[in-house]
């Protein structure tokens, strides 16, 4: 049955989603401590494009997304695009599209209406960022560096040579140059960084999914080294460290969430936060996604980046909630409901920081079918998006099995019939060639394979009795007269009639398989393998 209706839900899906309306929570076991925002919060998606978006990267911005629109606040794209010398072209545009793909709107970013608290690009912000820059000069809470790299490469061998050894390897050499000797360097055009003067101890904080972190740099007490990570660099573009400090700030970030592999870095912008004298937002850091083989997944390797995965035939749905589960994790009872099927309009309405795990989230590729699936069926109920898909397909269709063999309609009933059987439309010609070709006996694995494990002259017999009045009509009483007449078993009666009208390939029932190829070309079909079976 087709629906015409746009919203196409699973009957579980709809039966919690009116317990939504009514006011009653589905999230009924209340963590320890409840973390969940009870306001309005601003959360920001920040990626570089030095690579294209991949799922990491998606699960960051939807967890940001989901945590704005539950709480009526704001969510905004910021491009952190400093490090000039590993951006990849048309990587940027790479995110926008990612992200409108995946039905991600953000409230302010570039290109936005909204650009009250902009550029939202950090290359187009560096008359901000030399502002602060001066400010934490003038304090004594950063320095000039001059030390050019050799030393600096010189400094950080040594430090991994102490016993114990060191995380840190600055020496402060330049902290104590005075006024004169710093422009003198200056004025001699001497390249220079600009260094935070890190405080002694780093100021523990509070992460929202791992709780209390103290982290501090290991030194060796006989031979001083110092973290004081640098801000701006020597082409005046300021770091992750110091760019995303400024921008959270003046945004008005109120939440950040970003990967596991920034929780080292974060008592560096504490720091800073408090040099400057203000308020840090509340951090959430989410556990890496990795391989099958426990490999951490790479922004750099096309095969998990978000469009090459569009292009493979996953559906925008089936990956926002395939990403979504990755490190959140609803309640049992709502899983299990609908399988965890979930819209992102149906996220928005659900997402609680409560629910975040802690542990590292495998990637599995058979979920994400699992999802595609689910998604796909549910698009071919829907008759505005069933139409789309019937043009899709008919094109694809007809430049590999030509005009002739190919039209609307066909298309459209296959898929009717036959689409449960198929989790991606770019499998529609593979799975379903012989509806458009004739069939070859010995050509695929499962029609060889059958010959092999069957019994010729049975076959032959079964066939013959097809020959001539073998129909949709009269399928169940030829079946179940030639059980009754050979003495055979129904499945051996059904795979030889597989075999004789689809070279034993699966994916439609037989009749289906009758109804769609038309009686005419049944009975060639059945005279065909007839033919064949004579000559083995």
């Amino acid at each position: 049955m087709i629906r015409s209706s746009s919203n196409y839900y699973s009957k579980a899906s709809l039966r919690w989603a009116s317990t939504l309306l009514k006011g009653k929570s589905l999230l009924t076991k209340k963590p320890k401590k409840n973390v969940q925002p009870i306001s309005p919060v601003r959360t920001r998606f920040a990626p570089s494009p030095t690579g294209f978006l991949h799922l990491g990267s998606l699960r960051t911005a939807l967890y940001n997304y989901l945590l704005a629109k539950n709480t009526g606040g704001q969510f905004l794209l910021r491009l952190e695009d400093t490090d000039r010398k590993r951006l990849v072209k048309d990587a940027e545009e790479n995110i926008y599209e990612s992200l409108k793909w995946c039905g991600i709107d953000y409230d302010e970013g570039p290109n936005s209406q909204n650009q009250q608290f902009g550029p939202y690009r950090q290359s187009d912000r560096t008359k901000i960022y030399q502002k602060y820059i001066d400010k934490l000069l003038d304090n004594g809470h950063a320095y000039r560096c001059f030390c050019p790299k050799e030393r600096l490469d010189s400094l950080r061998d040594s430090a991994q040579k102490l016993q114990p050894p060191t995380t840190v390897s600055y020496d402060r050499n330049c902290l104590h140059l005075n006024h004169d000797e710093i422009q003198n360097n200056i004025n001699n055009g001497v390249s220079y960084t600009v260094r935070m003067k890190s405080p002694e101890i780093y100021p523990p904080f509070d992460d929202l999914l791992h709780g209390h972190i103290n982290i501090q740099p290991q030194i060796n007490s006989n031979d001083r080294r110092y973290d004081d990570p640098i801000l701006m660099k020597s082409d005046n573009l300021p770091t992750y460290h110091f760019a995303n400090v400024i921008d959270d700030h003046l945004m008005k970030i109120t939440h950040v969430i970003r990967g596991e592999e920034w929780l080292p870095s974060t008592p560096k912008h504490i720091a800073l936060y408090e040099a400057f004298g203000w308020d840090s937002p509340k951090f959430v850091h989410l556990p890496l996604l990795t391989s099958t083989n426990d490999q951490k997944l790479s922004k750099r390797k096309g095969d998990s980046s978000v469009l090459s995965l569009r292009d493979k035939g996953i559906l925008p749905e089936a990956l926002v909630n395939f990403s979504v589960l990755f490190g959140w994790s609803p309640p049992r009872e709502m899983s299990e409901m609908n399988h965890e099927c979930f819209t992102l309009s149906e996220f928005e309405k659900l997402f609680n920081l409560n629910y975040l795990t802690k542990g590292n989230a495998k990637v599995d590729d058979k979920k994400l079918w699992f999802f595609n699936k689910h998604y796909l069926q549910l698009r071919l109920q829907n008759k505005d998006e069933l139409a789309k898909i019937v043009a899709q397909v008919t094109e694809e269709a007809e430049s590999e099995f030509g005009k002739t063999n190919v039209n609307e309609e066909k298309i459209q009933q296959i898929l009717v019939l036959c689409g449960k059987s198929i989790s991606n439309l770019k499998d529609f010609n593979k799975t379903f060639y012989y509806f458009f070709e004739d069939p070859v006996y010995n050509r695929s694995i499962n029609s060889t394979t059958f010959i092999q494990n069957s019994n010729k002259e049975l076959c032959i017999q079964i066939v013959s009795r097809l020959q001539g009045h073998f129909s949709k009509d009269s399928f169940k009483e030829t079946m179940d007269s030639i059980v009754s007449e050979l003495e055979v078993p129904k499945k051996t009666v059904f795979e030889t009639i597989r075999f004789a009208l689809s070279e034993s390939q699966p994916g439609a029932k037989i009749p289906d398989l009758i109804e769609i190829l038309g009686e005419e070309e049944v009975h060639k079909r059945i005279d065909n393998a007839l033919a064949y079976l004579k000559t083995i």
